[in-house]
């Protein structure tokens, strides 16, 4: 099966060609300055992240204007703006602007409401050439006053020559508390955009595949395990998002390199 693809960057809502998940889908939306989107969110709640630029949106009875204000995913940290499930919506571009729709079924009763950046919490992941940095949008550990059924999303960055998501770990079966059921998404941006990463995943039924990262590229995960690195020279940019049955998260790592997980405070002790 194939896990990932490129997304086409037409001024619209740019979908995968191909989606093996059940639970989580995604829209990358490029609009020019003035330009409108109008949707229904239907049967499911919809986290818009501003990538780039600004908007404003009418969600319900509810407006939100002049939403976003980094030029890029590489300048600062994002708004985002949850929409829940059975609300008409529209958004209109303040200026050119890009926005990444990640959606999951959901029957939650919400009022829709913007993430600020202040409300997103950053941090650090690993050490030495393991080492990315994080920013974690609406999460249940770190944004529990936020209401939202499934969904799960936040941003990593890997600095040139770096791996991420590293060791490579799984989510695939509910066993709190060692592991947790969640489908995945990586939404990549590459910087600068001419630069690429590989990305190797791997499943305990046998199938594994590296594929390229490019600028606007997308791998989608029901299962396995997975891992990236940046070239050097570049940074690596992910939205991620998940979504399953609860939003209480747990990961299992590869076996086999587990271990390696074990040295991140000497490494840091030491200053890597």
């Amino acid at each position: 099966m194939k896990y990932h693809c490129l997304l086409s960057t037409e001024n619209r809502l740019n979908t995968p060609s191909t989606n093996p998940c059940q639970l989580l889908g995604f829209g990358f939306l490029k609009l020019g300055a003035g330009e409108t989107f109008n949707e229904d969110s239907g049967d499911r709640e919809i986290l818009a992240t501003l990538l780039g630029g600004k908007a404003s949106f009418v969600v319900g009875k509810r407006r939100f204007v002049n939403v976003g204000g980094r030029p890029n995913v590489f300048s600062g940290k994002p708004y985002s703006v949850y929409i829940p499930a059975r609300n008409e919506f529209s958004i209109q571009a303040e200026g050119a602007v890009e926005i990444a729709l990640s959606s999951a079924p959901s029957d939650l009763e919400a009022e829709p409401y913007v993430i600020a950046p202040a409300q997103v919490v950053s941090g650090t992941w690993g050490a030495a050439n393991f080492r990315r940095y994080y920013r974690q949008i609406l999460t249940l550990a770190s944004q529990p006053e936020l209401p939202a059924q499934r969904l799960i999303v936040g941003e990593t960055f890997t600095p040139s020559g770096n791996w991420c998501t590293y060791p490579p770990h799984k989510h695939q079966v509910d066993n709190l508390p060692r592991e947790a059921f969640h489908e995945e998404m990586y939404f990549f941006k590459v910087n600068p955009k001419e630069g690429f990463g590989i990305c190797h995943y791997y499943n305990e039924e046998g199938e594994e595949e590296n594929f390229t990262i490019r600028d606007n590229s997308i791998h989608m995960m029901t299962r396995g395990y997975h891992t990236a690195v940046s070239a050097p020279g570049y940074t690596l940019y992910y939205l991620w998002f998940l979504a399953g049955n609860q939003r209480a998260q747990a990961t299992v790592d590869d076996p086999d390199l587990s271990w390696v997980a074990k040295t991140v405070e000497m490494l840091k002790e030491l200053g890597h």
